[in-house]
């Protein structure tokens, strides 16, 4: 009875234990070990797919933010606003520099002041201001002619700008005068109670237009042989550095 027993429990068994020696071969055949037949394999996400790149394969394209947008288009519109001012304000200086635009410097289109100074002794200082409506070039230097003298005085040639003096609506330009001599040396010493100046024109000692008479001071101006006067100035320092 025994031995009859065991042999049915070998026949039951034996397709079971075939069945776990093939599933052991076919794991040492491929070297990976004993893999889970029942585990799912796993699913591309579209999150995995290749940067830059659609699930077609063709390029993706990205769209800026709404605001993104706006600043950019913003930027360019400023800049080019920022250009169009630019070259709106080079036109119109051009346009004023062009010659019909410009006038001399004269009596007629000037307000003319002659004051001493106390520094630098023996000094007075001329000042034209543009009172008209276009630029105006003061040209070469003042001719200056206190009362009746019969001479003018003549310019330091030292004190000669590279670039013509253009004064601008509103703007002033000057010349400093040395009226005698601070040693002394000078003769033929005069007081002047009035004072005329003359202005250049585009050539020198050509006629520059209408003279003007600035008030002197009520004692009058001592002036003697020194009496020199400086080219036309942009700034009132350069005209009394000489």
């Amino acid at each position: 009875m025994r031995t009859l027993h065991t042999r049915r429990t070998a026949r039951l068994f034996a397709p079971a234990i075939a069945a776990l020696a093939a599933l052991s071969l076919t794991a040492c055949e491929d070297g990976t070990g004993t893999k889970d037949e029942g585990a799912s394999a796993p699913v591309s996400s579209p999150a995995a797919a290749q940067p830059g790149k659609t699930d077609s394969g063709r390029p993706a394209t990205t769209t800026p933010a709404p605001d993104e947008k706006a600043e950019g288009n913003k930027g360019t519109k400023g800049t080019e606003g920022n250009d169009k001012a630019a070259q709106d304000d080079a036109n119109a200086s051009d346009s004023a520099a062009a010659p019909e635009n410009r006038v001399l410097c004269n009596g007629s289109n000037t307000k003319v002041t002659a004051q001493p100074v106390p520094r630098p002794l023996n000094h007075m200082l001329i000042t034209v201001t543009n009172t008209g409506s276009k630029l105006c070039d003061l040209t070469y230097y003042p001719v200056l002619r206190f009362d009746e003298m019969q001479w003018a005085p003549t310019a330091a040639k030292e004190t000669q700008p590279q670039a013509v003096t253009t004064l601008a609506p509103g703007e002033s330009g000057y010349a400093g005068v040395l009226l005698a001599a601070a040693d002394g040396s000078g003769d033929g010493g005069a007081t002047a109670k009035k004072l005329t100046v003359a202005f250049q024109g585009r050539t020198p000692n050509s006629d520059g237009g209408a003279t003007a008479t600035p008030p002197l001071p009520a004692k009058g101006v001592y002036y003697d042989s020194s009496l020199t006067v400086t080219y036309w100035q942009q700034s009132m320092d350069d005209a009394l550095a000489w």
